[in-house]
């Protein structure tokens, strides 16, 4: 099965559902808003929230590599709902013999409390997802959002979940692989995302800057903005190759160490292609009235989730430092990935 017809699915369904006008309508709205219901409705109807599933399971045995492209349509058109994590979450839903619940599913990392509840002190799209998949040291449990005590975060979508001891109690506990990490997980998911955005962030300040006037001719003659335009693409497109990586594999499990590539390419271009996207459109670029804003502001979000360049960096920069043989064989690794392109 070509896996491209999966990401023009994804692209088909985003573009004419998921529109500027309904992504404001779900992050004034939230979870009980008729635009969060119906966008979910329609992805549901799409069948790529069971892709990772096996074809037993209802779904099409998928794995995380051969659905980038859905994922990065998902940052391509900021799609404001958890669609990529709740394909992973189901998947090992499914491997774990747990019915999953209705309704998008979120990834985070908690804590226990010492009265025997759980929190989460940050819980990307919590209050649009109906459950989160928390993993609290190495356990992993499925908790319900709609009686979790939330608290409002930056972005608009997200926020801060505690579930009291008797809530956790009754939550159904997830028998995951041993060596799963909720961050590289959640990390794998973000870059691909975040390849998405960029990529839409790029294609809209070139257009803009073909389109804009400034003493008689487009803002895009002039060679400062070819400058700024040139340096984007590069920041992009590597990135969006990193992304890729970080995805590779015929399983839903990604490599820690190509998802720590992956995402620290990823969240480096996010600052440097955000800041030249608002340069090249000035003042109407920070309105938010105009578009840049809904993919510019998830960047800046998407960058800090499962962790900052910073933290990537070390992960990657430990690795090298471990291996017993030369630096190259371990780059050879991250990178030679069969089909990956």
């Amino acid at each position: 099965m070509n896996n491209d017809l999966f990401a023009d699915a994804a692209r088909d369904v985003l573009a004419d559902q998921c529109t500027p006008h309904v992504v404001r309508a779900i992050e004034a709205g939230g979870r009980t808003a008729e635009a969060t219901t119906a966008l979910w409705e329609q992805l549901e109807a799409t069948g790529l929230a069971d892709a990772l599933l096996s074809e037993d399971g209802g779904g099409a045995g998928l794995g995380l590599g051969q659905v980038f492209g859905v994922l990065e349509q998902c940052g391509a058109h900021a799609l404001p709902l958890p669609l990529g994590e709740t394909m992973v979450a189901r998947a090992l839903l499914a491997q774990a013999g747990v019915a999953r619940p209705a309704g998008s599913i979120a990834l985070a990392r908690g804590e226990h409390l010492a009265d025997g509840g759980l929190r989460c002190a940050l819980v990307r799209s919590g209050q649009v997802a109906a459950a989160v998949l928390v993993q609290a040291g190495t356990e992993w449990r499925l908790m319900g959002t709609g009686d979790a005590q939330g608290t409002p975060q930056a972005l608009a979508l997200d926020a801060a979940l505690t579930w009291t001891a008797v809530q956790v109690q009754a939550a159904p506990a997830v028998a995951v692989n041993g060596a799963l990490d909720a961050r590289t997980l959640q990390a794998a998911v973000v870059a691909a995302q975040m390849a998405g955005a960029l990529s839409s962030v790029f294609q809209r300040s070139l257009q803009y800057a073909n389109e804009r006037q400034q003493f008689g001719r487009p803002i895009g003659k002039f060679q400062a903005i070819q400058h700024q335009l040139a340096v984007m693409s590069e920041h992009v497109f590597a990135a969006r190759m990193a992304a890729q990586l970080g995805c590779s594999g015929a399983g839903v499990l990604p490599d820690r160490l190509r998802v720590a590539t992956a995402k620290a390419r990823c969240s480096e271009a996010a600052l440097v292609v955000s800041e030249l996207a608002h340069a090249i459109h000035g003042a109407i670029g920070f309105t938010e009235e105009y578009d840049l804003q809904l993919f510019t502001r998830r960047l800046h979000a998407w960058r800090q989730t499962a962790g900052s360049e910073a933290y990537w960096y070390g992960v990657a920069g430990e690795a090298l430092l471990d291996h017993p043989g030369m630096s190259l064989d371990t780059v050879r690794r991250i990178t030679d990935v069969d089909a990956v392109l």
